[in-house]
């Protein structure tokens, strides 16, 4: 047996060995990703209620389709709101991140509504879809807030991180009464994100591989991954777009940022913050941040 004959046998051994490895573990990674609770944060010392920022607030419990319920946070402005912003985290986060963004806003005197995306938290669902089902959940989510008629709702804007600012511009692109949206740090496509996290996690970037994991995931959780486009989203999009993103973010590349813009229509506004990765924009910028996003929401929700 020549040398290439073996170093052809070692190839075509790890390939197959690879694509079993991603046939089985694969969708798992991308469909269920763990899962924060209550415990990393408070291990960090930060709050896991509202009311630990002496934030009162209504449980509520949000029926989406299939009888999946979001477990959400309803934080009504003590005075007469200047709109409602909804709060959507990233993956294998829950609603618990969003808290101190929830305080800077509401003493802005917005209201406030923070939930568990589908299989996150304490909500239902048995996927995660990345804004394929998740940005009809937002849908209804507008369709409760608009019900209550105790509530002065306002103009509605979205605040998204991640995951969440990839289902924020998603929804926005379906639903009309969404008036502005900040994206922090979002993926532009499904495929592309996938490829990324690939290469990472075990240094391959074939998109065979790729293709295996899509198509398996796809026929489990019944969605159709190429849907999953934030960068068609901000196609359709007319209302005002704020993109944020850390210069050195080693999760999500900054350069999706700098797409999802570039192909946005005016108006649009684009926050970098040198130095930043995926998780500590708010540390690095500071007030800067603060003041950035809550002049944005005070120019495009009044």
């Amino acid at each position: 047996m020549t040398v290439i004959s073996i170093v052809l046998i070692v190839v075509l051994v790890f390939i197959f060995s690879a694509t079993i490895i991603m046939f089985v573990i694969g969708p798992k990674l991308l469909l269920l990703p763990r899962m924060r609770t209550a415990e990393f944060y408070r291990l960090r010392q930060k709050p896991v209620s509202p009311g630990e920022l002496d934030l009162q607030h209504e449980d509520i419990r949000v029926l989406v389709d299939n009888g999946i319920q979001l477990h959400s946070w309803l934080i009504r402005s003590n005075r007469q709101a200047r709109g409602t912003i909804i709060y959507l985290h990233g993956v294998a986060d829950c609603k618990i991140d969003g808290l101190q963004f929830a305080k800077l806003l509401h003493d802005q005197d917005y209201n406030i509504f923070l939930y568990d995306s589908r299989r996150h938290g304490n909500s239902g669902g048995a996927y995660c879809t990345y804004g394929f089902y998740e940005k009809h959940d937002v849908v209804r989510v507008i369709d409760y807030l608009q019900s209550r008629k105790d509530v002065q709702i306002g103009k509605i804007g979205l605040f998204g991180t991640s995951m969440g600012a990839a289902i924020a511009l998603q929804a926005a692109a379906i639903d009309p009464r969404i008036a502005a949206v900040v994206a922090e740090n979002s993926f532009a496509t499904l495929r592309t994100i996938f490829d990324d996290y690939q290469r990472r996690m075990i240094k391959l970037s074939f998109h065979y591989l790729r293709n295996v994991v899509i198509v398996r995931s796809e026929l489990k959780a019944k969605f159709k991954a190429s849907d999953v486009s934030p960068l068609e989203a901000v196609k359709k999009i007319s209302i005002p777009l704020l993109f944020i993103y850390g210069t050195r973010d080693h999760l999500i590349n900054y350069q999706y940022s700098l797409l999802l813009h570039e192909n946005a229509h005016e108006p649009k506004e684009l926050f970098a913050v040198e130095g930043a990765s995926h998780s500590d924009i708010w540390d690095i910028a500071g007030r800067q941040y603060e003041e950035r996003i809550i002049n944005f929401f005070k120019k495009y929700l009044k």
